[in-house]
């Protein structure tokens, strides 16, 4: 079942126009991480979906109804964890996680159960009575999560939610996605992170200039750039003949010596390293660490957008 459907979804700016006849399919069940650059339409995107934004022409069905302004009823199914921390001061930590809760749960008893599962759920509960501001930023960053998703939604949007967020913290937060995942949820995911998309997300969609640019497995993303591996050999010395021959290999895309190490782009195969090290060995440069790596999505996305990202 598609729980997102967007589709030929056009929004402008004045002259500038931020989301180009934008479609998007999102399947029940799936971590879909959308990827772009600063400036590519993908909160654009989301706050049209939410119906937080109007936009020029295009149609957007979430659960398989249209979504309007006032569709509560598909709204209520839904939640939303921002890139900035949403939270009220004045409130302690349980206050807070209640106060949202109550957007969708009006029921007392239920929303209680509700929020003693979320504070449980972001390893918050030996900080149920403490305000935001005693809190670190991954611990206030876990209440932004508990406070979108205390109403247990059907579909949830995470927007950068690892943002300066310590490697404890970041590894609690996406363990706790895909937990929230394998008990139902669908989720959207951005982040600028791309070994977190690479971990968690079942399907990838790379977007730029308001337009959908890719979109696959992390696996069809390398295939479909043709992206292989990347080699490294440590060497004292490199002929300009013997880095001619390693760049003529019919693998290699390129081949560049810096002085210390030679940095060979090739395309996937069982051989790169062997065929680089017969090059090397036909004029007898000995070399020192040998490392390979295959493609990773940073890679993909700097193939496919020419550009790096950007915080």
């Amino acid at each position: 079942m598609e729980i997102v459907d967007v589709k030929d979804l056009v929004k402008c700016y004045g002259n500038t126009t931020a989301l180009d006849h934008f479609d998007m399919k999102i399947e029940q069940g799936e971590v879909f991480g959308l990827l772009g650059p600063n400036g590519s339409g993908k909160t654009t995107a989301i706050n049209c979906i939410l119906q937080l934004l109007t936009y020029d022409k295009g149609t957007i069905r979430l659960f398989g109804e249209p979504m309007t302004p006032t569709s509560y009823d598909l709204k209520r199914r839904i939640g939303i964890v921002p890139q900035n921390v949403a939270v009220f001061e004045e409130l302690s930590v349980r206050e807070n996680v209640d106060y949202f809760c109550g957007l969708y749960v009006s029921d007392s008893k239920l929303r209680k159960e509700y929020v003693d599962d979320a504070i449980e759920f972001v390893g918050l509960k030996e900080y149920a009575k403490v305000r935001p501001r005693k809190l670190s930023g991954g611990l206030l960053r876990r209440l932004n999560i508990a406070c979108g998703i205390a109403h247990k939604p059907e579909l949830a949007f995470f927007d950068e939610p690892t943002v300066a967020v310590d490697p404890q913290s970041r590894a609690s937060i996406l363990q706790g996605i895909l937990d929230m995942n394998k008990a139902g949820t669908t989720v959207v995911y951005t982040s600028h992170y791309m070994e977190e998309v690479e971990e968690i997300c079942s399907r990838i969609m790379i977007m730029d200039k308001g337009r959908t640019l890719a979109i696959g497995t992390n696996t069809q993303l390398k295939v479909m750039t043709g992206i292989g591996e990347t080699i490294e050999v440590d060497v004292l010395e490199l002929p300009e003949a013997a880095r001619a021959k390693v760049a003529g290999l019919d693998s290699v895309q390129r081949a560049e010596y810096d002085g210390k190490t030679l940095h060979v782009t090739c395309e996937s195969g069982q051989h790169n390293v062997s065929d680089v090290l017969e090059c090397l060995k036909l004029f007898d440069v000995k070399p020192g660490r040998i490392w390979a790596e295959p493609p990773t999505l940073n890679d993909v996305f700097l193939e496919i957008t020419g550009r790096e990202l950007r915080d």
